[in-house]
């Protein structure tokens, strides 16, 4: 991840403005501009860590907006601490030293992204554990919160998971609906072979086998395998492997973490769970702030 990059600063800039954190109206009044302070980030919960990267970018951005040229600020942590690690419940994950003022204004949006991003790791950790061995690999989908993309697909990396498309223009993802007002399966396959960009992989959802059949005839490179049943997902696995065909194979469609081991066990390449990031629960983490002696 980047975190210096454009597209971060920018999601960093809208939370702190949001906020309205260089005009806190409390911590302007009622500490002291000289006074120094330390933010210890505690865990509050067994979890997955994601995020630590956004902490020295608020700060950064915080001092852009308050019209200071550069941030005067120190975070630091264990060396065992890092995105994608495991942490125990009372943990230390990041000290931050900087003006107390700072670190009050800009607590909020530091806890909202690292708790957001480290329940997305840690959802993830659990799915990615639960078909663990099976050779079947565990995937997002573009159910985001919308502006925070970069940051939720970063997260499922860190629990284990793996990315599928960040946006529209990022691959052929031919659905239910393209289908429907494009003409049927044979019509849109070929459209999509005849208007493809190089490189550019056709993927296309089926529900049925009689789609699965339309979609292997007319040149489909990659499947998914649409609210089927593990049985349904293993005999449409059998049937493509039968034509002689490698192409990858996902299972898509209400998935739990009850039901994902079963689908692992049909033998999918993939598996996408819009979970991972639309039903994700934040973690329970802190700051407790000191005032620095001396």
């Amino acid at each position: 991840m980047d975190w210096k990059s454009r597209r971060i600063d920018a999601i960093v800039e809208q939370a702190l403005v949001e906020d309205k954190a260089t005009d806190d109206a409390t911590t302007l009044i009622t500490i002291d501009a000289g006074l120094r302070g330390t933010g210890t980030v505690m865990a509050k919960q067994d979890c997955v860590i994601a995020g630590l990267g956004v902490i020295p970018r608020v700060l950064a951005v915080f001092a852009r907006l308050e019209g200071r040229s550069e941030a005067s600020f120190e975070v630091v942590s264990h060396p065992e601490i890092f995105d994608s690690v495991r942490v125990r419940k009372g943990q230390s994950l990041a000290v931050i030293r900087t003006t107390a003022r700072t670190l009050l204004s800009t607590e909020r949006v530091i806890l909202n992204l690292l708790q957001r991003m480290s329940g997305i790791a840690t959802l993830t950790r659990r799915y990615a554990d639960a078909v663990q061995a099976t050779g079947t690999t565990v995937i997002d989908t573009r159910k985001t919160v919308p502006g925070l993309r970069v940051l939720d697909k970063y997260a499922v990396t860190c629990g284990g998971g793996e990315n599928h498309r960040l946006d529209l223009s990022d691959g052929i993802l031919i659905k239910n609906n393209h289908i429907a007002l494009g003409g049927g399966v044979a019509r849109v396959l070929a459209n999509a072979h005849r208007l493809r960009k190089a490189g550019q992989v056709i993927d296309i959802e089926v529900r049925s086998f009689a789609e699965l059949d339309e979609a292997l005839e007319h040149g489909a490179e990659s499947l998914l395998l649409d609210n089927m049943t593990p049985d349904e997902v293993k005999r449409a696995i059998g049937v493509v492997r039968e034509r002689g065909l490698k192409i990858p194979i996902e299972a898509s469609g209400g998935m739990t973490l009850e039901t994902i081991g079963a689908y692992a066990q049909a033998g999918p390449d993939y598996i996408s769970v819009g979970a991972l990031t639309h039903s994700a629960v934040a973690v329970d983490l802190n700051m407790r702030i000191t005032a620095e002696l001396g």
